[in-house]
């Protein structure tokens, strides 16, 4: 059994000691918590419980604390991927609720497992998921200095392998602030994304990056393939250069391979084994 999640990059971790501490301790927090979790549960109730737990925690752009858009919204995007059965739920543009991982759990079982906008939010009501802000003040500080776009990329993931060596994975995003309302970033797409029962991938970065190189499932794919899972990565991203683009990506293999790489020093994950926690930021 292995874990590994991420909170997507921080340029503010590499001048701001005291926000540095408190992500690495968060993360370390919650990658314990769902390595726990994962003893007694499967690969896909793990990762949306370790993503839930990035979306509470405000110092993640994903649920509380996500980026505000430039109409002075917030819109969630969130997806979730079982490699058991290679099925797919993700909502985009969705507001005013705080997990929606969990309802992308709820869209795993229908038969229009992708929602966007204010269906989505309807969908949302009709499944008695309650209204809740998630705007925390330094948020609306970078909105009203119109600094929001600077501050990071920020999104959060996981990816899990169970006992079963079943995978799953889930990511959660409040997007890069300041976009243009309605924009869609990768993350309730298969190019951010994806898992089968060869590998999982969640990445983060510059969403357009990540869609125009179909990142997440084309390493999943290469796996598949026969690629190791660092091969498989390398490989895309070496292709991800080529167009100047920007991500970082988690991901485990069926025989238990994690990796992680991005084309940025300040990608914060945290990973967790039977042999060892590791945490980087």
């Amino acid at each position: 059994m292995k874990i590994i999640i991420h909170g997507g990059f921080f340029s503010e971790s590499t001048t701001n000691a005291a926000v540095k501490e408190a992500k690495q301790a968060s993360l370390k927090q919650i990658v314990a918590l769902a390595y726990t979790f994962l003893q007694t549960n499967t690969a896909l109730d793990t990762v949306i419980y370790a993503t839930s737990l990035l979306e509470n925690d405000p110092l993640f752009n994903a649920g509380t604390g996500s980026q505000i858009q430039s109409d002075g919204k917030i819109r969630l995007s969130a997806a979730l991927m079982d490699g058991q059965t290679n099925k797919f739920a993700g909502l985009i543009n969705i507001s005013d609720i705080q997990n929606p991982i969990v309802l992308c759990k709820d869209l795993l079982a229908t038969n229009d497992r992708v929602l966007s906008g204010p269906e989505a939010l309807n969908y949302a009501r009709l499944k008695n998921v309650p209204y809740y802000n998630p705007e925390i003040p330094q948020r609306k500080v970078e909105y009203d200095e119109k600094l929001a776009a600077k501050k990071g990329l920020g999104t959060v993931g996981c990816v899990a392998l169970d006992a079963q060596g079943n995978l799953a994975a889930a990511t959660s995003t409040g997007g890069k602030g300041f976009e243009i309302p309605g924009r869609v970033s990768d993350s309730a797409t298969v190019a951010g994304n994806y898992a089968n029962k060869h590998a999982a991938v969640s990445c983060t970065g510059v969403g357009e990056d990540i869609v125009s190189e179909a990142l997440a499932c084309k390493i999943v794919t290469r796996v598949t393939d026969g690629f190791t899972l660092e091969e498989a990565a390398q490989k895309s991203f070496t292709e991800l250069e080529q167009i100047d683009g920007f991500a970082g990506i988690i991901g485990i293999s069926a025989g238990g391979e994690i990796y992680h790489c991005h084309s940025h020093p300040y990608m914060v994950w945290a990973a967790q084994t039977p042999q060892e926690l590791t945490c980087f930021l």
